[in-house]
C-alpha cells in the first residue's frame, strides 16, 4: 500500500477556493495514479468545475484571490497559475463544449498551435519565421493520434458536418498529440452523443490509461463508471465525502454518497396539513411530451401533477427538467398532448397557457423574467395588465392604466415578499439577484394562476431569502389550492416542500419518488441508474 502512495501522478491536497466570501471548496483531496481511469462525481454545484480549474490555472481562480492548498505532479511540489503550465506538466482537457475549427481539416485542428514547419530558400534568406508548413509530418502525427483512439477517419476531412461523436475523437487526438501528456480530463464527454458512440469513447479511455495516462473522468453516469473507472472520488456541497476504489463499491452506495446530506428542512409545514389531494383530479398532464429547448431537451414524458399538490421536478443540468415548463408556456418547439385543468393547451400558439391560468416564473430572470429598465411596479403589473386587463379603467372609449390600483397592489407585494428596495419606482435591473427573483414571483402571482410552473426559484439567493420564497409558495399551495410545480437542482429544497418529486433525467422521467424516500432511491434515479420500474410515488 506504501508503494502505491508513492506512484500518484497527481496529488491535490486540502484545496479551498472563496468566490467573494462563499468558500465553494473546503479542503479537497484528489490523488490519481498513473494510468488509471478515475473519476470525479458529485452533483451540479459539488465543486467539480472550480477543481478542475484551479488544476489548469485558470484565471477566474487567480483573478479571484487564488486558492489554498498544495498540488505534486510526479510527487513534485507545483504552481499552476496559468493554462500554459498546466500543458507544460502534461495535464490535458477534453471539453464538452468542441473547441474545434470547422473550416480547418482534422490534420489542421489536431496540430493548430503546434505545428510542424520546414525551411525553404525564403526562410533561409529572412529566417525561421517563413518556414513553410510541413503537411507531411503533421499529417503522420494526426494518423497516429487518431489510431491510438480508433478513429477511422481520414486526417485530409474538412472538420465541417462530422458528425458530434467524430469531433469528439478529434477533441481527444488534440490533446493526445501533445507532447508528454500525463493527466487527461473529459468533462462529460458522453452527454452529446449517441450510445454506440459513447461505448466507444468508453473503449478509447481504456486504450489511453493502458498506455500509461492517467484520466480524470467527470460524469454523473453511474453505469459509465462501473464499467470504465477503477477509482473515484465525491465531492458534495464543495467537500470531499470519499475515495473510493470501484471494485470495493457499488452503484447504491455511490448514489448515497453523492445525495447524502443530513435533512434540514428549509420549510417547516404544519403538522396537520388539511389539504386535500384528490388523486383524481388532474391539472397537468403530458403525454408523449417532447420540447426542442438547446441543453435540456425533453425526450417524450407522460406525467400526471393533481390538481392541488406542490410537485418537485428535480434532475442535473441539461437532464431536460428545464424544458418542461418553458415548452408549456410555448417558449420552444413542442410536441405531443398538454392538458390543464382536462383542457387541452396549443402547444403552438404563444400565450395559450395564460389564458389557461398559468403562470411561469423562468430560470433566466435577467433575459426573460424582468424588464430590467423598468421600475419595480411595472414589472410587477405588466403581464397582468396585458393578459387580464387588470390596473386599468375606462375613460370614456380608452382603457388607461389605474395607478392608484397599480401602486397599492406593487407596494403590498414588496412587503408581502419582503423585496429589498428604495421603492417600486426603481428600475428591476438595480435590485440583486434574490431581489429579482421575488418580482419574478410576484408578477406571475399578479396574474392570479390556478397552476404556477417557478424555476429555479432560489438559485443565487442566500438562505434567508431561500427560506422566505419557499415557505411563500408553500402557504399560496395551502391557503389558496394553488398548484405549485417547483423546478429546481436543489434536491434539499424539494425535499423540503414537495409532496411528490419527479426526477428528469436524459429528458426521460426516471420516476416519481417521494421526499422522504431514500438518498439511494435519488442518487440513482439523477445518474441514470434507476432500475426501480416504479413510476409513480
Amino acid at each position: 500500500m506504501e508503494k502505491a502512495k508513492e506512484t500518484y501522478v497527481l496529488k491535490m491536497d486540502n484545496i479551498a477556493k472563496e468566490y467573494y466570501g462563499n468558500r465553494v471548496l473546503k479542503g479537497v483531496n484528489l490523488h490519481i495514479r498513473p494510468g488509471e481511469i478515475h473519476a470525479l462525481m458529485g452533483e451540479n454545484g459539488a465543486g467539480k468545475s472550480t477543481l478542475m480549474n484551479i488544476l489548469f490555472g485558470m484565471p477566474v481562480i487567480h483573478t479571484t484571490g487564488g486558492y489554498e492548498g498544495t498540488i505534486e505532479v510526479n510527487g513534485k511540489p507545483v504552481n499552476i497559475d496559468t493554462p500554459l503550465k498546466a500543458m507544460e506538466l502534461g495535464i490535458g482537457m477534453v471539453h464538452q463544449e468542441f473547441m474545434l475549427i470547422p473550416g480547418f481539416s482534422v490534420t489542421e485542428n489536431i496540430k493548430v498551435g503546434r505545428e510542424k514547419t520546414v525551411a525553404n530558400l525564403v526562410s533561409r534568406l529572412f529566417g525561421p519565421s517563413m518556414e513553410s508548413l510541413d503537411f507531411k509530418a503533421m499529417r503522420k502525427d494526426a494518423k497516429k493520434a487518431l489510431k491510438t483512439i480508433g478513429l477511422q477517419i481520414e486526417e485530409y476531412v474538412k472538420v465541417a458536418g462530422l458528425p458530434v461523436g467524430y469531433m469528439q475523437f478529434i477533441e481527444i487526438a488534440r490533446e493526445l498529440d501533445k507532447t508528454g501528456i500525463q493527466i487527461l480530463v473529459f468533462d462529460e464527454p458522453t452527454a452529446v452523443l449517441t450510445e454506440s458512440e459513447a461505448e466507444r469513447l468508453l473503449e478509447a479511455m481504456r486504450v489511453i490509461s493502458s498506455q500509461g495516462i492517467a484520466i480524470i473522468f467527470i460524469t454523473h453516469r453511474l453505469d459509465e463508471v462501473m464499467a470504465v473507472a477503477d477509482s473515484m472520488t465525491i465531492l458534495r456541497d464543495g467537500e470531499f465525502v470519499a475515495r473510493k476504489e470501484i471494485k470495493d463499491t457499488d452503484v447504491v452506495e455511490i448514489a448515497e454518497l453523492m445525495i447524502g446530506r443530513k435533512m434540514e428542512k428549509l420549510v417547516d409545514r404544519d403538522e396537520e396539513d388539511n389539504r386535500t389531494i384528490d388523486e383524481s383530479q388532474i391539472a397537468v398532464s403530458m403525454r408523449n411530451y417532447k420540447v426542442n429547448m438547446p441543453g435540456e431537451q425533453v425526450k417524450g414524458i407522460d406525467l400526471d401533477i393533481r390538481k392541488g399538490e406542490i410537485f418537485g421536478i428535480g434532475g442535473l443540468a441539461g437532464q431536460g427538467k428545464l424544458g418542461i415548463p418553458n415548452g408549456i408556456m410555448g417558449l420552444y418547439k413542442t410536441e405531443g398532448q398538454v392538458k390543464i385543468n382536462g383542457a387541452e393547451l396549443n402547444l403552438n400558439k404563444l400565450g395559450d397557457a395564460l389564458d389557461h391560468k398559468v403562470a411561469f416564473v423562468s430560470e433566466d430572470r435577467r433575459g426573460v423574467g424582468l424588464l430590467l429598465d423598468e421600475s419595480i411596479e411595472q414589472n410587477i403589473i405588466f403581464s397582468a395588465m396585458q393578459t387580464n386587463g387588470k390596473f386599468l379603467k375606462k375613460v370614456a372609449w380608452m382603457s388607461l392604466y389605474d395607478a392608484a390600483a397599480g401602486k397599492s397592489h406593487a407596494e403590498e407585494m414588496v412587503k408581502t415578499l419582503d423585496i429589498r428596495c428604495t421603492g417600486i419606482r426603481q428600475p428591476a435591473g438595480a435590485l440583486s439577484g434574490g431581489n429579482q427573483q421575488k418580482v419574478c414571483l410576484a408578477r406571475a402571482l399578479t396574474l392570479e394562476p390556478d397552476i404556477l410552473f417557478v424555476s429555479e426559484p432560489t438559485r443565487g439567493i442566500d438562505i434567508g431569502a431561500k427560506k422566505l420564497v419557499l415557505e411563500y409558495l408553500a402557504k399560496l399551495n395551502k391557503e389558496q389550492g394553488m398548484t405549485v410545480i417547483i423546478v429546481s437542482s436543489e434536491l434539499m429544497e424539494l425535499r423540503s416542500v414537495a409532496d411528490r418529486i419527479g426526477i428528469v433525467s436524459d429528458g426521460k422521467l426516471a420516476c416519481i419518488l417521494k421526499p422522504d424516500d431514500s438518498d439511494a432511491d435519488f442518487g440513482l434515479a439523477m445518474s441514470g441508474a434507476w432500475k426501480g420500474g416504479r413510476k409513480d410515488a
